[in-house]
């Protein structure tokens, strides 16, 4: 699977370098992905313009002068920004902005593809399948310090940069971009608050083109992450990683802390799945949950908007579900994604450490000596 991405990669770099810099880049989307590319007939080829002038002042006055903007001076205890406060910053040197759009496989959408329809401008594409670990068959699993480093340095991102990280939903897989980076010891990383749904509904433009340099920094990236599982030299890397292991759970741990109970576990899969009445997505996986852990699926995190709930929501709807703030908490999820956003709304309320289990319920669910439980949803 890997050298046949690769194979794909190369020949699209090859491919792309051989056209002017303003080719169609919609023609290169199926060099990247193996599913059939949608239909193109759709509204939302046209470049969207802002319906109002009035946010980019209100913006510009919620944040300072963007001349004195810098990154470094962020707030990270905030692990959200608005699209106001983006459009008010979206040009300066030191901000990178990410579509870190992915969805379920059962969604079948494409997200280069939506990315290359409609993005914000100036963002570059962040593949979280192709950013992964080469190693192992599960899906997107984090990529080893030095891959990483090799990707993001691929893209064009330095240690400096402020990273504000969105997707197509609102928040979703955006959420796990943002715990990626911190992950590697990057803290200057935000999500953008309902995403590129919440961008578009103020009126805000979009672009309804990549460049060849937005294609070719996506190819480089997943050819960045073959060439470091392949043992070859990549590129200049000008993103050090640091990693921090206490935000990473393995599968070892979790099998320890359903005996020693250390960490409160909270499971962001939705309540059917977690009770075992509702077939997982995946083939091969058994149905239910950790014995100890707790649900709480990710949607409760948002409002109706996909923006993340507010601290004093927050707070209730965790007490709700019996979990104190007071002790350790870690998540899981299907696959590692939508633990995240589990972890980002514990981050709003002051809770910086909790650990994602990487692997979650794919992993757990497949073994065969790993304990499983059910709920009867009727007690």
């Amino acid at each position: 699977m890997a050298s046949a991405f690769l194979s794909r990669t190369l020949f699209a770099h090859r491919f792309v370098s051989s056209f002017a810099i303003n080719q169609n880049p919609q023609k290169l989307a199926p060099l990247f992905f193996k599913k059939p590319l949608h239909s193109w007939a759709s509204p939302i080829h046209t470049v969207y313009r802002r319906l109002t002038i009035v946010r980019s002042d209100m913006a510009s006055t919620m944040v300072g002068s963007t001349s004195s903007f810098s990154t470094q001076s962020m707030s990270t205890s905030e692990p959200v920004v608005s699209v106001d406060w983006l459009h008010a910053n979206l040009r300066e040197p030191d901000m990178k902005v990410l579509d870190a759009s992915w969805y379920m496989p059962d969604e079948q959408r494409n997200p280069l593809q939506e990315y290359q329809v409609a993005h914000i401008p100036g963002a570059l594409f962040f593949d979280v399948d192709g950013i992964s670990d080469r190693t192992t068959n599960l899906p997107h699993m984090l990529p080893s310090e030095e891959a990483f480093a090799a990707a993001v340095s691929a893209l064009g991102i330095e240690n400096k940069d402020g990273v504000v990280v969105y997707d197509g939903k609102g928040i979703f897989s955006a959420a796990r971009v943002w715990w990626m980076f911190r992950v590697f010891g990057h803290d200057r990383v935000w999500v953008l608050d309902g995403g590129l749904p919440r961008w578009r509904a103020s009126g805000f433009d979009v672009e309804s083109s990549a460049s060849g340099d937005a294609i070719l920094k996506a190819s480089a990236a997943s050819e960045a992450i073959e060439k470091v599982y392949h043992g070859q030299a990549v590129g200049p890397v000008t993103f050090q990683t640091k990693y921090q292991p206490h935000l990473v759970w393995t599968l070892e741990q979790v099998k320890k802390n359903t005996e020693d109970q250390t960490h409160q576990h909270v499971d962001a899969r939705s309540k059917a799945r977690f009770d075992g009445v509702a077939a997982e997505p995946r083939k091969g996986i058994r149905s239910g949950h950790v014995p100890g852990s707790k649900c709480i699926p990710f949607a409760q995190m948002l409002d109706s908007s996909q923006t993340l709930l507010s601290a004093d929501q927050l707070k209730k709807k965790f007490e709700q579900e019996g979990i104190s703030l007071d002790e350790p908490v870690m998540a899981s999820c299907g696959t590692g994604v939508t633990a995240c956003i589990l972890a980002l709304g514990f981050h709003r309320l002051g809770k910086t450490d909790v650990p994602v289990y990487d692997g979650s319920w794919t992993e757990w669910g497949a073994q065969e000596d790993t304990p499983v439980a059910t709920s009867n949803p009727s007690s």
